[in-house]
C-alpha cells in the first residue's frame, strides 16, 4: 500500500528589490475593501444624501411657513439645523453625482475624513434640534393644551421630518466612520 507521508518542504524567502532600483521598494500595496453601498461615490450614498436633502427641505419648509416659529428658540434652531443639513446634503449629492458620472472613487482618506466630520456635525445638530422641537411640541400639545392657537400639526410634521433626516444621515456617518477605521 502506497500511502503518502507528511513532509516539510522548506519555503524560500522571496528576494527583496531594494538593490539597484534606486529606492526602497519593500512596501506592500494595501488591500482595499470593496466599496460598500452607502459610502461616498456609490449609488447608495447618493440615495442617502438625496433622502437627507428631501427630508431636511420638507421639515424646513413646513416650519418656515408657520407664522409663530420665530417666537420659540427651539424652532429657530430646527430651521437653522435643517437649513444647514439641506445645504450639506445637496453639496454631497452633487459631488457624488459627479463622481458616479466620471467613475471616480471618493475613497480618498482626506475626502472621507471631511465627509465623516461634516456628516457627524450636521447629524448631531439635526438630532439636537429635533429633540428640542419635540420637547416644545409636546409641551404645547399635552401640557398647555393650546394647539387651537398654535400650528401643532405643522410643528409635529417638521419635527418628524428632522428626525427622519437625522435617521437617514446616520448610516452615511457610520459607514464613513467605519471606512476611516478600517484603513
Amino acid at each position: 500500500m502506497n500511502v503518502s507521508h507528511a513532509s516539510v518542504h522548506p519555503v524560500e524567502d522571496p528576494p527583496t528589490t531594494d538593490g539597484a532600483g534606486g529606492g526602497n521598494n519593500n512596501e506592500v500595496p494595501g488591500v482595499r475593501m470593496k466599496d460598500v453601498q452607502g459610502m461616498p461615490g456609490t449609488l447608495g450614498g447618493l440615495v442617502l444624501w438625496i433622502c437627507q436633502f428631501a427630508f431636511a427641505v420638507v421639515g424646513l419648509c413646513v416650519m418656515a411657513t408657520t407664522s409663530d416659529f420665530p417666537s420659540v428658540t427651539a424652532f429657530c434652531f430646527l430651521v437653522a439645523a435643517t437649513g444647514l443639513q439641506s445645504l450639506w446634503s445637496l453639496s454631497l449629492a452633487i459631488i457624488d453625482i459627479y463622481a458616479l458620472l466620471v467613475r471616480r472613487s471618493l475613497q480618498n482618506s482626506r475626502v472621507v475624513t471631511l465627509f465623516t466630520i461634516g456628516d457627524g456635525i450636521t447629524s448631531t445638530l439635526a438630532f439636537a434640534a429635533a429633540c428640542a422641537s419635540a420637547g416644545i411640541t409636546v409641551l404645547i400639545d399635552n401640557n398647555l393644551d393650546s394647539c387651537a392657537q398654535n400650528h401643532c400639526t405643522q410643528f409635529e410634521t417638521s419635527t418628524a421630518m428632522a428626525f427622519v433626516c437625522w435617521f437617514t444621515g446616520l448610516p452615511s456617518f457610520l459607514l464613513n466612520f467605519w471606512s476611516l477605521a478600517s484603513r
